[in-house]
């Protein structure tokens, strides 16, 4: 992390005694004047009497911390907070010691530091400045003397650092990516970056006002024109010039979100605008990278595109068409589909999907395990619905994927029959070039953990979320074992909610009781007798079925909490469908579409909310 200043490794406090008013950017010296009114019309001290105000007024210093410094850093003292005036922080933390990650963004009007001079603890994040950026610091010794003096002020710090305790606490489940500036960084002059501007400003401006800035409007201007222009909107657009430059390097200051735009035909090469923004260590804003595409997308380019951008979110454009998905997704308003594992039972997924997208509800990003991960699969492909119904049909009715048996020594069939049927309906398709963002899940049984699979070639991990233990065999990876994703995880909402990107709906097929058994029987009969035995009682459950429920009973448990973080649950009735009856393909599409347009008929509200929220209403 950069660690302080603005590339003199100065201690961004001791800005407050170098500038004079000629220094200051415009209207600071203004602000300063009336101190008092600007901290009335802040949250934080809203309401408070005009002798308090007066009373933090006097003690309160003034700093300006330029773009991409560092404030304070995790273990540092407690010695001050802070009142963003304008401009962004960004809040970064790590867990078990990881890479730190911004877990929160301080904005104008809202306060940094105070829980740590109340606990008289250390530091527990580190704050950067995200742009330029305004402060009010109020220094321990000053905050103890006016609080202990105005008992107003300090009950509204306290209600302040409860409020943002609970909002921490609640903030796994709804964590969300969504930005409010923008910064386009176009690869090179080849990038129409107006029309990709003006086409993402058409599409955010369904969601609230936005605003483009280009260089000749803001270049010339200082950090509180700019905190003008960000506080009359709800987003702000700005295009970074082709080439570093001053102006590229404001811009990429202002931005929560950096939109590293190509050609996806270009040759890979990293962003030289980048490289002249930010020094070495500095804090980068979170970055995604958009790939335009005339037309199919392009085989290979996104892979040669993350090797010199790595960690980065991607997104395809095709045409105008996309960018309303594009647009949903980088404010955190994107719909996410997690589909179950369930054998046969999967085939109700092509149902709701049908239901969701006659309704009008998009989806956005898709995810899933075992049978539900095919699923997903198909629709990331940009697969209709009655495409679907095609290729699965033949995939699944037509022949029975798992009648390839084979001598029992890891598995009882030979998995080449399932193998060829993906590789021919999704061919050698790399995760990373399908049109929706798309993972699947498979079980590690050599770390114990779960695999998340986000990228790779798609046949190949489906193959692994689908290897259910004793039936298929396993999928070895670098000498580990992985397994059916339904052992672990048989519906991953969580993989969904740790990208952020907006309400997630939950379709669970995987009913809970599977299968039942006739009679009261111990012991298998002589082989003599079994015949008879089998025909007396058609309920027996099989090998087959008894081996793929073992392999998902322990995710029992992880289902039930996934349902429950789920936006919108969908769970149409299947028990009526056996788990290998690939023959009721219809019956379990039916099941699906009928139940899906029930619900949306009568949405719970928190529904209703969130697809509001995604369509601009």
């Amino acid at each position: 992390m950069h660690r302080r200043g603005n590339g003199r490794h100065r201690d961004p406090r001791a800005l407050e005694g170098s500038q004079t008013d000629d220094d200051l950017p415009e209207q600071t010296v203004t602000l300063r004047a009336d101190l008092r009114t600007v901290l009335a019309g802040l949250p934080l001290f809203a309401g408070l009497e005009p002798a308090t105000l007066a009373a933090i007024a006097a003690e309160v210093q003034w700093l300006s911390l330029p773009g991409g410094a560092t404030l304070f850093e995790t273990g540092e003292p407690s010695d001050s907070m802070y009142v963003v005036l304008s401009g962004c922080l960004g809040v970064f933390g790590s867990a078990d010691g990881g890479a730190a990650r911004i877990i929160g963004r301080v904005v104008a009007g809202d306060t940094v530091g105070e829980m740590g001079l109340i606990s008289g603890r250390p530091r527990s994040a580190s704050v950067v400045a995200l742009r330029d950026t305004e402060l009010a610091r109020l220094s321990r010794e000053a905050f103890d003397r006016v609080f202990r003096l105005q008992p107003d002020a300090m009950l509204r710090i306290a209600q302040l650092t409860v409020t943002r305790l609970e909002t921490l606490q609640s903030s796994a489940r709804q964590r969300s990516q969504g930005a409010r500036t923008f910064t386009i960084v176009p690869h090179s002059i080849e990038i129409d970056a107006a029309g990709f501007a003006t086409g993402l400003v058409r599409a955010l401006s369904r969601y609230g006002r936005t605003e483009l800035v280009w260089s000749v409007r803001g270049a010339q201007h200082t950090s509180h024109w700019f905190h003008r222009v960000e506080s009359a909107n709800d987003y702000v657009v700005y295009v970074a010039d082709a080439a570093p430059s001053s102006w590229s390097k404001l811009c990429i200051r202002q931005a929560d979100a950096l939109l590293m735009v190509s050609r996806a035909e270009a040759a890979a090469a990293p962003w030289a605008q980048l490289a002249a923004a930010r020094e070495p260590g500095a804090t980068l804003q979170r970055c995604e990278l958009i790939l335009l595409h005339d037309g199919p997308i392009l085989a290979g380019a996104a892979a040669r595109w993350l090797a010199v951008q790595p960690g980065t979110s991607l997104h395809h454009v095709r045409g105008p068409e996309d960018l309303p998905r594009l647009a949903r997704l980088l404010t955190g308003r994107a719909i996410g589909m997690v589909m179950s594992g369930g054998g046969a039972r999967g085939f109700a997924h092509i149902g709701i999907v049908k239901a969701l997208l006659e309704a009008q509800v998009p989806i956005d990003l898709v995810g899933g395990t075992s049978m539900g991960g095919i699923m997903a699969a198909g629709v990331a492909a940009g697969w209709s619905v009655e495409e679907m119904i095609v290729r699965l049909r033949r995939s699944f009715v037509e022949t029975n994927p798992l009648r390839d048996y084979t001598l029992p020594v890891v598995s009882l069939v030979s998995g080449r029959k399932v193998s060829t049927l993906l590789r021919r309906e999704f061919g050698d398709v790399s995760i990373e070039d399908l049109a929706l963002p798309f993972f699947c899940v498979s079980s590690n049984l050599t770390t114990g953990y779960m695999a998340v699979h986000r990228s790779g070639l798609l046949w190949r991990w489906l193959r692994a979320s689908v290897a259910i233990p004793g039936v298929l065999p396993p999928v070895m990876d670098h000498g580990e074992v992985l397994v059916d994703g339904g052992a672990m995880n048989n519906l991953p909402v969580d993989c969904m909610r740790e990208l952020g990107r907006g309400p997630v709906v939950g379709c669970d097929v995987g009913a809970d009781r599977a299968f039942t058994g006739g009679g009261d029987d111990i012991d298998m009969p002589p082989l003599w007798k079994l015949m008879s035995w089998v025909r007396r009682d058609r309920r027996r459950p099989n090998i087959f079925q008894i081996l793929w429920r073992a392999g998902m009973v322990n995710a029992t448990a992880m289902t039930a909490a996934a349902r429950a973080e789920t936006d919108l649950l969908l769970q149409p009735p299947l028990e009526q469908v056996d788990m290998l009856n690939w023959q009721a393909f219809d019956r379990a599409v039916a099941a699906g579409y009928e139940y899906t347009v029930r619900q949306l008929a009568r949405p719970p509200a928190s529904w209703t909310r969130a697809l509001g929220a995604a369509s601009g209403g």
